[in-house]
């Protein structure tokens, strides 16, 4: 594991969305979503040698976090009235079309040949046009923005949507209402609007808080871009978790987590099928990848955040059949 540390102290985030978007947002979903369970596993908190709690969007509509800010952005944003279109390995995909069936929005996710086909069913029963192209995210995004600038189609970024943060950010709002005493929250990074969400939030409402992100090494733009300042690409997205799976950094995460995000990790594949098992044999949670992350974390920091009481954001349990047996082989 490899770690990067800002330090707290990090400076405001002036720009959109504000804390006061978080609260906009909020206040729109609540007809449409309900809170997602805190919960602690003693079994969990046991192994990790931690006082850990577990925020559990695995549990929403689509499995995933990001229907949050799918419902945000289709639901109140005028520009997304007549139709979108977005670029997905799952979860972002998975929000907009559920968004679009709620909201009666058409929805046209482009995703990489060989996309998760639980979450690409699941759009598909929600509605979505999809359209197949390349080899991972990245591919499929330059074609989706080759056919929003064609068509003329509201394209819908998975990072660069201030709509889409605040929404997401409402699982962070939903901890520190709940459990205003958390001292640490770990958060996985693909494109970063989850952290990126997760730290406004907390840095607004309790600053004294440490925001974790974690990605996977195979796949560490948003990493190499929060360390080194700029923005980073990667060669390839080596990670069997696609929520962790972009080769490029967002702009609008990477400003908001250099502003906000206090440290930074990255895990192995490895360490997120441990972290699978642990929280599905001792935890009786399904966890996708990159849901897992933040406990993988939690496990190579295990030390440092001793008597420290820890969220980790299960951002998703669209896991495969497939990587569930890997990770119950994991050993």
């Amino acid at each position: 594991m490899t770690s990067a540390t800002a330090g707290a102290g990090a400076a405001a985030w002036t720009g959109e969305p504000s804390f006061a978007d978080v609260l906009a947002a909020r206040d729109f979903l609540a007809a449409h979503l309900s809170p997602t369970p805190l919960i602690r596993r003693d079994a969990v908190s046991s192994a990790l040698g931690l006082d850990v709690w577990l925020k559990c969007e695995n549990l929403l509509p689509t499995a995933a976090f990001k229907v949050r800010g799918g419902l945000n952005l289709i639901g109140r944003d005028p520009t997304a009235k007549t139709g979108v279109i977005g670029a997905s390995t799952g979860n972002h995909g998975q929000s907009l079309a559920y968004a679009g069936g709620v909201f009666k929005v058409p929805v046209t996710i482009v995703v990489p040949k060989g996309a998760n086909p639980l979450k690409i069913a699941a759009m598909r029963a929600n509605g979505a046009t999809i359209v197949e192209h390349g080899s991972d995210y990245d591919d499929a995004r330059e074609e989706c923005e080759r056919r929003a600038a064609a068509t003329g189609m509201r394209y819908v970024h998975s990072g660069n949507e201030p709509y889409l943060i605040a929404g997401v950010g409402t699982a962070a709002l939903e901890v520190l209402t709940e459990r205003p005493d958390i001292d640490v929250f770990i958060v996985p990074v693909g494109g970063g609007s989850g952290a990126s969400g997760a730290a406004l939030v907390a840095k607004t409402l309790r600053p004294e808080m440490t925001v974790i992100g974690v990605q996977a090494e195979g796949a560490a733009a948003a990493y190499n871009s929060w360390r080194d300042r700029t923005p980073r690409t990667t060669e390839r997205a080596a990670t069997f978790a696609e929520g962790l799976a972009t080769r490029t950094s967002f702009d609008l995460p990477r400003r908001m987590l250099a502003a906000l995000l206090d440290d930074f990790v990255l895990v192995s594949d490895d360490d997120l099928y441990a972290a699978m098992r642990l929280l599905l044999v001792e935890g009786h949670i399904v966890a996708e990848g990159a849901g897992a992350a933040p406990v993988a974390a939690a496990r190579r920091l295990a030390e440092r955040l001793a008597g420290k009481r820890v969220v980790c954001w299960v951002s998703g349990g669209n896991a495969t059949a497939d990587s569930l047996q890997r990770a119950l082989d994991h050993r």
